[in-house]
């Protein structure tokens, strides 16, 4: 059996897991943030607070599931991430702390500061562009290995296009998918000033998204031409990907199924995420590390295995029953109780 594969595979459905619902919790920020200023808090602020307020302490769970999965599962990752990431991980880290700070004041504590909810906002754009670094460096370019220390070269990272075009993406993507959740939980609320504001924010960012994705994926071709020749062999996922994409936008556009139209911006970015990871393998930092590498041994590897699988049973029916109980009972989404 092999059992990096199911490993890498365990790992990479948590991580995107975390990809949606951290992106709806961030992307909620920014708006909160954003309609502060522009005068329009009183429309969107009750529809975003509603969601935030069952959510928000459960929302890392699935990064701490695949930070602690990626070092027990592969535990070299350590050795070749753990330079390279002090940097923009002791930022995120950061970021996280500041923004978990903010939920406290504000669910807990003083409301209505406004350089908090500047933090709470920014931290929502930040935020996944310091975590998207992880997947920029993956491509190789970046790190290089002498006398078995690890070097990294931050003037690269820094003036490298490809970089730069994976940070628009995760900004774009986060506010894109937040906006979609939103507008369905809007009118879900029955709040229609709330979605008529939040499904002009979902179409305004649907553009900037597919447009973001095109230059990764053109620039990925000048950084790493051998990614790029096997994401050209899975065409067929990123194909089936903007088809999801026009589907969600044609029915927010019509305001129409707006379930569905979240549904198929979950699949748009499953096949989209899939696609990457599995054209990406066997390696997990390009050219030095595969997941063949440094592997745990197997009976360890059985052990992670049937514990992160049984988290994953135990954290869907969990999220389910928080959904039922809270962000989907009639009465709560409308503010009734």
């Amino acid at each position: 059996m092999d059992y990096e594969l199911i490993g890498i595979t365990v790992l990479w459905t948590f991580l995107y897991g975390y990809l949606i619902v951290a992106s709806i919790d961030f992307g909620a920020g920014f708006f909160s943030y954003y309609s502060t200023i522009t005068g329009r808090e009183h429309v969107i602020s009750k529809v975003i607070n509603r969601y935030l307020s069952p959510v928000w302490e459960v929302t890392n769970v699935f990064l701490v599931f695949f930070f602690i999965g990626i070092v027990g599962f592969f535990p070299s990752t350590a050795f070749y991430y753990g330079t390279a990431l002090l940097i923009p991980g002791s930022i995120a880290i950061v970021l996280l702390a500041i923004r978990g700070s903010y939920y406290a004041f504000h669910h807990y504590g003083f409301k209505g500061n406004r350089f908090y909810q500047f933090l709470y906002g920014a931290t929502g754009l930040l935020i996944p562009a310091s975590l998207s670094v992880v997947l920029t460096i993956s491509e190789g370019g970046f790190i290089t290995v002498v006398n078995e220390q690890v070097h990294m070269n931050y003037g690269a990272l820094f003036t490298s296009f490809y970089s730069w075009t994976v940070v628009v993406l995760a900004i774009v993507s986060v506010l894109y998918i937040s906006a979609c959740f939103l507008t369905f939980y809007a009118y879900k609320a029955r709040d229609m000033n709330a979605f008529a504001v939040l499904r002009g924010y979902a179409l305004f960012w649907s553009f900037p998204t597919i447009l973001a994705s095109v230059l990764v994926f053109f620039s990925l071709n000048q950084h790493n031409p051998t990614h790029f020749a096997s994401m050209v062999d899975l065409s067929w996922l990123f194909s089936l990907s903007f088809l999801f994409f026009l589907g969600a936008v044609y029915l927010i556009w019509k305001q129409k199924r707006l379930g569905l139209a979240f549904i198929f911006v979950m699949l748009q970015f499953a096949t989209a995420f899939f696609g990457y990871g599995a054209s990406h393998l066997p390696y997990l930092l390009f050219p030095y590390l595969t997941i063949y590498d440094g592997f745990t041994n197997e009976a360890m590897a059985i052990a992670l295995i049937i514990a992160f699988i049984a988290g994953l049973l135990l954290l869907i029916p969990s999220l389910y029953l928080l959904m039922r109980l809270f962000l989907f009972d009639n009465k709560y989404v409308q503010g009734r109780k």
